[in-house]
């Protein structure tokens, strides 16, 4: 008989909620928020504002399209951090009370497990092949950008992490300097396919061991902007695609040099992508090329499963649920790792 999971994921300002069958999608359903995009950024307040909205017709929604009702729920597991508070504390205080009332296990998630485990995800009965134990993991997000070594479900040993700002971070701070809309990332995304990303050279970090840097870059993609914009007001426009495409290259440069390097130092036949910037078309197309180059098998999320979902909480929850590591009522949000 399989154990019905409701995942709810509140961590930044992405409401949603999910029902799992096992490890089978049988709903996803995300509330996402406008009322960010004129600040160019995530505004907390008003983060956790629109979750407080969104949470009841989400679950509601989710537990529609599942085709069950709560009383066949196994147990619920939900975000308890990284990430914003207020917006946690919407998410969790759901998750407690709807788990009190229905008397099932309730399970705490960490959000970032979360992302990893989400390539253990299953669309249909007979969906594509799964990553083996141990395995290398590249996690990029707006807020995080880490390099793993998996080797369990939660044994996942940090070989690399940025010392700094996330990759994620990079991609909307160039698109904001160039005036594109929040979020950046896509956006570059989508002019670097027609840009040359050999135009123009930014600072890469070249750190010792795994380790990432990325504010150097920023500030170098910064500067240049800057000192071209004096020459030429319209310089930004006439090479909108170019810029876009080198800054998208200096990026995927700086986390695949990374990643060659953990491939030659640690034994794993399977390199999975995970995070928010994992849906990144050239970043997959380079990770890719080095699995084809090293005779690795490349494991990736399906677009809609690589930024701030449900599902994944479920799973990670699921896995959990097995184990019987349950949580108690008076656990307490934690913004950061």
């Amino acid at each position: 008989m399989s154990a019905y999971i409701l995942g709810i994921e509140s961590s930044c300002d992405d409401t949603s909620a999910a029902v799992i069958a096992d490890t089978t999608i049988l709903s996803n359903v995300i509330a996402s928020q406008k009322v960010h995009a004129e600040y160019g950024g995530v505004v907390p307040e008003l983060a956790s504002r629109a979750h407080q909205q969104n949470i009841i017709p989400v679950v509601d929604t989710a537990l529609h399209r599942a085709k069950i009702n709560k009383n066949q729920i196994s147990a619920i597991g939900f975000t308890n951090g990284p990430g914003l508070l207020g917006s946690l504390l919407v998410g969790s205080s759901f998750a407690k009370a709807m788990a009190y009332s229905l008397d099932v296990p309730l399970i705490e998630v960490n959000h970032l497990q979360a992302h990893v485990l989400a390539n253990f995800l299953n669309k249909s009965d007979d969906d594509s092949a799964k990553p083996h134990f141990p395995f290398l993991c590249l996690t990029v997000s707006g807020g995080h950008t880490m390099l793993l070594k998996v080797n369990d479900y939660f044994e996942m040993e940090r070989l690399g992490v940025t010392i700094d700002d996330a990759a994620g971070e990079a991609f909307d701070k160039a698109a904001k300097i160039m005036g594109l809309p929040y979020p950046g990332g896509p956006v570059i995304d989508r002019l670097a396919a027609e840009g040359d990303p050999k135009r123009f050279q930014f600072s890469i970090a070249h750190l010792p061991g795994l380790d990432y840097s990325f504010s150097g870059l920023k500030t170098s993609f910064l500067y240049f902007v800057r000192d071209e914009l004096k020459k030429d007001p319209d310089f930004i426009q006439k090479n909108q695609k170019d810029l876009a495409a080198s800054m998208q290259y200096a990026i995927i440069k700086s986390l695949t040099n990374k990643v060659v390097q953990a491939l030659k130092q640690y034994d794993c036949k399977d390199l999975v992508l995970a995070g928010g910037v994992s849906a990144n078309k050239g970043l997959r197309t380079a990770m890719q090329q080095i699995a084809d180059r090293y005779h690795r098998n490349l494991i990736l999320p399906t677009i809609d499963l690589t930024t701030d979902n449900a599902a994944m909480i479920a799973v990670c929850a699921y896995f959990k649920y097995l184990k019987k590591d349950y949580t108690t009522l008076d656990v307490v949000p934690y913004s950061s790792c």
